[in-house]
């Protein structure tokens, strides 16, 4: 470990203390200013104002991801972030009373196409039919659809980073706004939640399809995460990927992307965030005036299944050609627990940066590997995974990586972490913080996540002050108690004499 010279202790000492105020500061300015409000429907606003520049931030959560489907829905959260682009019965389409006979046929035949395909006594010929029939029904279809129209919209009134993501645990949708279109945004994501369209959704489904392709199937990056994650989890949802398998998209019919929207995508599921030059009693009464007579929608049920403990190393070969990788992953609690914050330090030690052991150890000094990092994933809502991923630098091997990583780790377990080692992670971990909580997108964000995964956003007020509590002896005993052989679940992508 590189040594530091005397003077820079105090200074430590000193820049940590200032950072710990400064963190503590924050903390109570932010429970001041965010503002609460939920509406009788159980929609939740949350509100900071920040009149510097006039914009404003919208985040959308909903407390529902793809940990959420059954096993006849698998990708549906992921397909359902698409098919909300898609517009309403005002948006997105030329005329909606023409359009909706269309839609309908459409789905008739497509819904018995859907239905004939698995069949094994079915008729070629009659399969052929429909879909020469459904393919001439899309292509009459395309007159009356005005394409990506919400984006369109936003975009002439001044909006920036008109965006969607689905994960494990949530989905949000989000847009930066001049301050004067605060009812723009309202009336849009009301109608939107009101009454989408899920028009073009055969087509959708293949864009899909073409999706996982390139960025799992035929990516040797996605490919070895799929595997690592289905692996190392045998019973909890969070095993499937986002985007489902090959053969849930394929079976994901409309009639069941209909029904989990309805049954999930409502105000008692929906956390909004609004950050910026906003007037907070005008933005209570704008969401009461538009989303107030939207039925609730039905709770997202919490997940009944719990991974076992796993009793021994797990270990994948997955053959594709491309570099060598390896990534291995622990089991761990997630959030409230002690060793989850614990993690976070270990994140910081192991993995972030130049300075981090891993990088120091395979990069640097025995240039092992031309990349190590190590995250949480796949999700924060449940017990997840500490990840750690490498690329050998050629000649050396997967085997020699993996060894020089579990000897780092076997330190982290046996030998106390310095106190400046320790204050350097924890500072690192405010300061980036507090940079990301700047802007208005990383507040936002911020509250809708620990307000839908944790269920209340002043998670992070406490935060700080729990990371500035741990100590060395702490690193130790949650590296002992969790990064070792039997927890542990390990994929090595090699090249092959051809692809899969």
């Amino acid at each position: 470990m590189k040594a530091y010279p005397a003077y820079w202790r105090p200074l430590a000492v000193f820049f940590c203390l200032l950072l710990v105020w400064a963190g503590t500061a924050f903390a109570a300015t932010l429970e001041d200013k965010v503002i609460e409000h939920q509406l009788a429907n159980g929609l939740r606003l949350l509100m900071v104002q920040r009149p510097q520049t006039p914009t404003f931030t919208a985040y959308i959560t909903l407390g529902v991801g793809s940990v959420h489907e059954r096993s006849d829905e698998r990708g549906v959260a992921h397909l359902l972030e698409h098919m909300l682009f898609k517009g309403t019965e005002t948006i997105g389409t030329t005329d909606f009373a023409k359009e909706k006979p269309l839609l309908d046929r459409i789905e008739e035949v497509g819904s018995r196409l859907d239905a004939l395909r698995p069949r094994r006594d079915a008729d070629p010929a009659e399969i052929a039919a429909l879909e020469k029939e459904l393919a001439a029904l899309q292509q009459e279809h395309q007159q009356y659809v005005v394409k990506d129209e919400i984006a369109r919209i936003y975009a002439e009134h001044g909006g920036v980073g008109y965006n969607a993501f689905t994960s494990r645990d949530l989905t949000t949708y989000l847009v930066s706004l001049p301050a004067n279109k605060l009812e723009l945004w309202a009336a849009v994501e009301a109608d939107r939640m009101k009454n989408p369209v899920l028009r073009e959704f055969f087509t959708e489904r293949e864009v899909v399809l073409e999706e996982r392709f390139r960025a799992y199937e035929t990516n040797p990056r996605g490919l070895i995460f799929e595997q690592l994650f289905a692996n190392a989890f045998t019973v909890h949802p969070y095993r499937n990927p986002i985007i489902g398998w090959r053969s849930d998209i394929e079976n994901l019919t409309l009639a069941k992307t209909r029904e989990f929207l309805q049954r999930y995508y409502g105000p008692i599921n929906t956390v909004i965030a609004l950050v910026g030059d906003i007037d907070p009693p005008a933005a209570i009464a704008l969401v009461e005036r538009y989303f107030s007579d939207i039925p609730p929608g039905s709770p997202v049920p919490p997940v009944t299944a719990v991974e076992p403990p796993q009793r021994g190393e797990k270990r994948i070969q997955v053959t594709f050609d491309a570099e060598p990788q390896l990534v291995m992953a622990f089991h761990k609690p997630t959030l409230p627990a002690h060793d989850d914050y614990v993690f976070d330090l270990i994140d910081l030690i192991l993995g972030q940066g130049r300075t981090a052991r891993l990088y120091r150890s395979l990069v640097l000094e025995k240039q092992l590997a031309t990349s190590v990092q190590t995250f949480g994933a796949p999700g924060s809502r449940y017990p997840n995974l500490f990840v750690i991923a490498a690329t050998p630098r050629h000649p050396h091997t997967t085997a020699e990586v993996e060894e020089a990583i579990l000897a780092e780790l076997e330190r982290l377990a046996q030998e106390p972490v310095s106190a400046e080692e320790l204050a350097r992670a924890a500072n690192r971990l405010r300061t980036d913080r507090l940079r990301f909580l700047r802007g208005n997108e990383g507040l936002a964000r911020m509250l809708t996540f620990y307000q839908s995964v944790s269920g209340d956003w002043r998670y992070v007020l406490t935060y700080d002050d729990k990371i500035a509590a741990l100590t060395a002896e702490d690193v130790m005993n949650t590296a002992r108690a969790w990064l070792h052989p039997g927890n542990r679940t390990v994929v090595v992508l090699d090249k092959g004499t051809s692809q899969p």
